[in-house]
């Protein structure tokens, strides 16, 4: 075993997290690969603080692989909704039906976890080694920059040469044995104290051999990615009330939010107009909100809300119902949803349940 490797469980024997609600005891053994499957899906550029509740309504509803692969696509979304990144949990569904159909389990192979969808090579060697106490090595963000501090690796990440650089070293000091402890006590060491601002050196245990430490480079390391302005773009939504319930429209199943229910939208306040006069029954006067931004990781949305608030004379007309081809139906404004919607959307309904229609 590694210097590096010993360094780290040592520190795991004290500070590391041991009660992490997908590690507990008390979970069957027969379903811990599906708790630590689920847990690091979710994990996947989330905070463990963040993802902890999830999990726990998650399990809640879907205590094993038989269960999710059961469920519908629209209750595994409405359990994720306001966790982002949706695509993991479309991945997830699909992945938990592949492994029912094909395994009846979460499989004990690197290569067949990696053929799923949603699970890359550090998720895949998660897995395998947190469930399975199989020595594979890992490269979460966390982990990332760790190791970059500690070899001094120079450049982004991204950047396949680097990525390579990270994946070897990451493979050097994986250790063979106790390789469930290190593969968490390595993600603690870069959540808790490897920070990305402000880190702990002086409680880290690899701050004697750490070059970026010993070179006093800490802030430079690990090289951040290079700065690119995001684009912005514009969404008009119209927000369609009918007494006290909003009408939805599921998005398309790829995609941003992809097969979780929003409003409908509209790249243009003309097209949104255009859209009134052909599908309600007169021309119609809408409300408008404060408009606001929401950002994703490779744009900035300025989402501009309408408001229409139906009535005997304005109505809406059956055309409505087949806008994109997508499912499209009324829900009640108050009360949590039972399907997905992304963070924008319930903010909205928040804000629409609050107006004295």
């Amino acid at each position: 075993m590694s210097k590096f490797s010993k360094e780290v469980l040592a520190w795991y024997e004290q500070f590391g997290r041991k009660s992490l609600p997908w590690k507990l005891s008390s979970i069957p053994k027969k379903d811990r690969p599906y708790h630590i499957w689920l847990s690091e899906v979710m994990l996947q550029q989330t905070q463990v603080t963040t993802v902890i509740p999830y999990y726990q309504k998650f399990i809640g509803s879907f205590p094993n692989l038989e269960t999710l692969a059961s469920a519908t696509q629209d209750d595994v979304l409405a359990h994720w909704s306001g966790l982002g990144y949706y695509a993991r949990g479309r991945n997830l569904h699909k992945a938990a039906i592949d492994m029912w159909e094909n395994f009846r389990a979460v499989p004990d192979d690197f290569d067949t976890l990696l053929a799923l969808p949603g699970i890359g090579p550090s998720t895949a060697g998660a897995i395998m080694a947190q469930a399975f106490n199989q020595s594979y090595p890992i490269l979460d963000g966390n982990v990332k920059r760790v190791l970059a501090r500690y070899f001094a690796v120079e450049g982004w990440y991204g950047v396949s040469a680097v990525g390579k650089k990270l994946w070897k070293h990451s493979s050097d000091v994986t250790p063979k044995e106790r390789v469930a402890d290190y593969t968490q006590a390595i993600m603690d060491i870069g959540a808790l104290v490897c920070k990305r601002s402000k880190p702990l050196c002086e409680k880290c245990p690899l701050q004697t051999n750490c070059l970026a430490f010993n070179s006093n480079r800490i802030s430079e390391l690990p090289t951040p990615k290079p700065k690119k302005e995001k684009p912005i773009k514009q969404a008009y939504v119209l927000c369609v009330l009918d007494r006290q319930t909003v009408y939805l429209q599921q998005r398309p199943p790829t995609g941003i939010w992809g097969g979780l229910w929003s409003f409908p939208e509209f790249d243009s306040k003309q097209k949104l107009i255009n859209f009134l006069e052909k599908n309600f029954s007169r021309q119609s006067e809408f409300d408008t909100l404060e408009s606001f931004r929401h950002t994703f990781s490779h744009y900035h949305l300025d989402i501009h809300p309408h408001v229409l608030q139906l009535s005997d004379k304005i109505a809406m007309n059956q055309s409505i119902h087949q806008i994109q081809d997508s499912s499209a139906k009324y829900f009640p404004l108050q009360g949590e949803l039972e399907v997905g919607i992304a963070a924008p959307v319930k903010r909205l309904l928040e804000d629409l349940s609050q107006l004295n229609l």
